[in-house]
């Protein structure tokens, strides 16, 4: 129902042309983005139209017994960036130039959750040996990044991977008192590249192997599910 009433406020006004000169008079267009409950409404327009939609979505979903969460919801400037299912979006001067360009990264917060867990596990003095932090330690790694391989993600990737190299070195030494760096590399880090820990073949999982592939907009090239042969 909310992804019907803003398609028809956009088709509404019919052509490009129309909806420019729609804007020129004052007016605003919009366009929704939606997965599951959770959605952006992007306004080409005021901050005054921004702000106007509080009442209009809470208009149209409340006969479906919806509310919107006013504790998550909020109107920014695509400048000020926001974040929706688990990526920052934000729109920042390209390096080197004066052009804008709209960019999605994992956000400080899900940083910060990852290294907890990764500070977490290294902590645990229950693990059996080094194989057997290895093998919970690399899932959590390759989950995420597989997550956020999408985004601009390699500085931050490349942070995770030293912040746990870091982690799983001093949790070894902690294991091996009085063991000097040169033992510590002859026998614990012989992973490559990078003298990653590694143990009977199992190597800390490494950051750089997970391709960024950040998307690209496509427009009317990427399938859909409804759409029909021709």
């Amino acid at each position: 129902m909310l992804d019907e009433h803003f398609c028809a406020k956009w088709d509404a006004h019919g052509s490009p042309y129309r909806r420019e000169a729609h804007r020129k008079r004052g007016g605003a267009t919009y366009r929704i983005i939606r997965y599951a409950d959770d959605f952006v409404i992007m306004v080409a327009g005021t901050k005054a139209h921004a702000d106007a939609l509080w009442d209009e979505v809470a208009e149209v979903i409340a006969p479906l017994g919806l509310k919107i969460s006013v504790a998550k919801s909020r109107v920014c400037h695509l400048d000020e960036g926001f974040d929706f299912l688990g990526f920052r979006i934000q729109r920042r001067q390209r390096k080197g130039t004066t052009k804008m360009s709209v960019y999605t990264y994992p956000p400080k917060k899900s940083l910060l959750s990852i290294l907890g867990k990764v500070r977490a596990l290294t902590r645990r003095s229950e693990h059996h040996g080094l194989a057997d932090l290895l093998g919970r330690l690399n899932p959590v790694l390759r989950g995420w990044c597989n997550y956020f391989r999408h985004g601009v993600s390699k500085a931050t990737f490349g942070y995770l991977d030293a912040f746990t190299w870091h982690r799983v070195t001093q949790w070894i030494r902690k294991r091996h008192p009085g063991i000097t760096w040169r033992d510590l590399y002859r026998r614990f880090l012989t992973g490559r590249p990078g003298n990653q820990p590694e143990v009977n073949g199992t190597t800390m999982f490494d950051t750089a192997t997970i391709p960024i592939t950040r998307y690209r907009w496509r427009a009317s090239n990427i399938p859909t599910p409804w759409a029909t042969a021709a």
